[in-house]
C-alpha cells in the first residue's frame, strides 16, 4: 500500500510541475510504467483500464476540438456580447447572466471548454467596460467556479461523468433525467453563493454602448450556422446513442469531424477543379461570406488535448496499483457504512468523502478510486446508482476547494496569469472553501431527495 501510494504521489506531482515539459500524458505512463516494474499493477490491467478510459477520452477530445472550431468562428464571443447587451447596463445582471452562460456552456461543452474559452472573452469584455480590479476579480472567479460547480447534468458535461457513467452504465437519458434538477438546484445556489460573496465587488451599472455589436464578433458565418446545426444533432444524438448500442465517442466523433470539414472548406476549395463558366468551386456552394478568416483546422487538431488519452491511460493504472494493494477496500467499508444509514448519509457522506479527496488527488484519479470503490462495497441497486451520482457530485465539485484539484484550474489559473491576471494558490483556496462548501452540501442533499431520501 505505502509503495503504490507513493507511486502515485509522485506521478502526481510530475503531472501538475512539469505539464510543458513533459506532457501530462507522458508524465501519467512515466508512473504507470514504475508500477509496472514495481510489481504494483500487472500487464492485466492494461486492456481493463483501457476499457474504462477510452470512450471517455475521445468524447472529450472531441467536444473541445468543436469548442475550438466554434470559438474561431467567433461563437462564443458572440453569446458573451448578447449576454453584455442583455445586462442593459445593470452590472447586477450582468454577473447572473454571465453565470448562466457559463452554465450552459459546460453542460454541452465540459467544464474545460467554459473555464479555458470563455473566461478570456469575459476578461475581454470586462477591458471593453472599464471594470475595477475588484469587478473583474469577481467575474473571472465567478466564470471558473461554475465551470465545475454545474457541469452535472449531462454524461459529457464533465471528463468524470463519462468515466462514471461508462463504469456504472448510465445511459444519457437516465443520467439526465436525474441529474439535470439536481444541476438546476447547484446553478441556483452557486448563484446565491457568488452573488453574496462579491455582491460588494459588483458594479451597479455599466454603459452598453461600449460593447461591439454581436455579429461583429462572427469571423466565419458559415461555420457559425453549422454550428448551431451540429450542436442540435449532437444532442440528439446523445439520446438515441444508448438505445442503439452506439458509444458517445462515435457521436461526438462525427461531430467534430463534420464541423472541422466546414471549417476547413476553404482549403478544400483552393484544391477543388473551378467550374469555367461561373467561378465557382465544383461540389461546393457558393459562400455569402467570402471575407471569412479562413480557419487553421490542422492547428486546432494538433493542438487538441490528445495527450489526455495518455494521462487517463497512465493515471488510471497507477489507481488501479492503489486498489490492487486495498485502499479501494477501506473506502467501500466507509461506503457500506453509510449505506446502512439511509440515503441521505449515503449521499451526503460519499459526496463529501469524494469531494475531499479530489482536493487532495486530483477529481481523474479520484472518480475511479471511487468508483471502485463503490463496485466493492456490494450494495443494493438502488443504493449504487446514489452512490455513483453522489461520486460524480463530488468529483465535479470538490476540484474548486483547491488549485490542484483538477488539470482544468491549473491551466486556467495559467491562462489568467497570461492576461494580466495573477492568483495566489492562497488566495484561490481561501476564496474556494468557503464557496465550494454550500454548494456542495445542498447539490448532495438535493441528490438524496431525488433519490427517495
Amino acid at each position: 500500500m505505502a509503495l503504490a501510494l507513493i507511486i502515485f504521489l509522485l506521478t502526481l506531482i510530475l503531472v501538475i510541475w512539469q505539464p510543458r515539459r513533459l506532457g501530462i500524458g507522458y508524465s501519467a505512463l512515466g508512473g504507470a510504467l514504475i508500477a509496472l516494474v514495481a510489481g504494483v499493477i500487472h500487464l492485466s490491467d492494461i486492456p481493463v483500464v483501457w476499457t474504462i478510459v477510452w470512450n471517455a477520452t475521445l468524447t472529450f477530445v472531441a467536444l473541445i476540438i468543436i469548442s475550438l472550431v466554434l470559438n474561431e468562428a467567433g461563437f462564443f464571443r458572440f453569446a458573451a456580447l448578447h449576454v453584455g447587451k442583455w445586462g442593459n447596463g445593470s452590472g447586477r445582471r450582468l454577473f447572473v447572466l454571465v453565470i448562466l452562460l457559463g452554465a450552459t456552456i459546460s453542460s454541452v461543452f465540459a467544464n474545460d471548454g467554459t473555464a479555458l474559452i470563455l473566461t478570456p472573452i469575459v476578461m475581454e469584455m470586462l477591458l471593453e467596460l472599464e471594470f475595477s480590479a475588484a469587478a473583474s476579480f469577481a467575474f473571472v472567479i465567478a466564470t471558473g467556479f461554475v465551470a465545475d460547480t454545474t457541469s452535472i447534468p449531462f454524461v459529457v458535461s464533465n471528463l468524470v461523468n463519462i468515466v462514471s457513467a461508462d463504469y456504472f452504465h448510465i445511459g444519457f437519458a437516465n443520467y439526465a433525467a436525474v441529474m439535470v434538477p439536481v444541476d438546476v438546484i447547484a446553478i441556483a445556489t452557486s448563484l446565491a453563493v457568488l452573488f453574496i460573496y462579491f455582491s460588494k465587488q459588483i458594479p451597479s451599472s455599466y454603459h452598453v454602448s461600449d460593447l461591439p455589436e454581436p455579429s461583429s464578433a462572427i469571423t466565419d458565418h458559415v461555420t457559425f450556422r453549422a454550428g448551431w446545426v451540429i450542436l442540435a444533432v449532437l444532442l440528439g444524438g446523445y439520446f438515441i446513442a444508448n438505445p442503439l448500442g452506439v458509444h458517445i465517442s462515435f457521436i461526438a466523433g462525427i461531430a467534430a469531424a463534420v464541423l472541422l470539414m466546414v471549417a476547413g472548406r476553404q482549403k478544400l476549395r483552393r484544391k477543388t477543379p473551378v467550374a469555367a463558366s461561373s467561378g465557382i468551386p465544383l461540389g461546393l456552394p457558393n459562400e455569402a461570406s467570402p471575407s471569412a478568416i479562413p480557419i487553421d483546422v490542422v492547428k486546432i487538431v494538433r493542438e487538441a488535448p490528445w495527450q489526455i488519452v495518455l494521462f487517463s491511460l497512465g493515471m488510471y493504472l497507477v489507481v488501479f496499483g492503489l486498489r490492487n494493494e486495498g485502499l479501494t477496500g477501506y473506502l467501500a467499508r466507509v461506503i457500506s457504512m453509510l449505506s446502512a444509514h439511509g440515503t441521505v448519509p449515503l449521499s451526503l457522506g460519499t459526496g463529501s468523502l469524494i469531494a475531499v479527496i479530489s482536493s487532495i488527488m486530483n477529481n481523474m484519479p479520484t472518480v475511479l478510486i471511487g468508483a471502485l470503490s463503490i463496485h466493492a462495497a456490494h450494495l443494493s441497486a438502488h443504493n449504487v446508482l446514489t452512490a455513483a451520482y453522489a461520486n460524480v457530485i463530488g468529483s465535479d465539485l470538490g476540484p474548486k476547494i483547491t488549485p490542484i484539484g483538477s488539470l482544468a484550474t491549473l491551466l486556467w489559473l495559467e491562462v489568467l496569469r497570461r492576461k494580466g491576471m495573477t492568483i495566489s494558490w492562497g488566495r484561490y483556496f481561501s476564496v474556494g472553501i468557503i464557496l465550494t462548501i454550500p454548494v456542495l452540501i445542498t447539490t448532495l442533499t438535493a441528490l438524496a431527495i431525488i433519490r427517495g431520501g
